[in-house]
């Protein structure tokens, strides 16, 4: 009787754990290029953000800026459409200096997460 509480209750808590895995799941950045902090010697052609979860494309929004603010990409950021976990902005050719990303997205269990970060082009 005694185990069978026990595999009861050990069964209970291991579904409340991958319950409240998944109640907190959302979509995290997982890689960008150029790199969160990074610095690369050329401007690059476009800016990806891959995340951990697929996106909703109406939901999803990214845009780079200079250091005074001003917004310098090609306002094309869309979700790939071949890899819905990624997204792409363009950028013309970007002068030496700090550049910040703002990104915002919707995963496709609809949970909204925003962030931001910096990356330099040239030495």
């Amino acid at each position: 009787m005694a185990i069978r509480h026990a595999l009861i209750a050990t069964a209970a808590s291991a579904a409340l754990s991958l319950w409240a895995a998944a109640a907190f799941a959302h979509a995290h950045l997982v890689r960008a290029t150029p790199a969160e902090g990074g610095t690369v010697k050329a401007a690059p052609a476009e800016v990806t953000l891959k995340f951990s979860e697929r996106l909703e494309p109406a939901f999803t929004s990214a845009v780079i800026r200079d250091a005074a603010g001003k917004q310098v990409d090609k306002a094309d950021a869309h979700v790939d459409k071949a890899d819905r976990t990624m997204v792409r902005v363009s950028v013309p050719s970007l002068e030496p200096g700090v550049y910040t990303v703002e990104w915002r997205v919707m995963s496709a269990d609809t949970h909204k997460v925003n962030g931001n970060f910096t990356f330099r082009v040239g030495e």
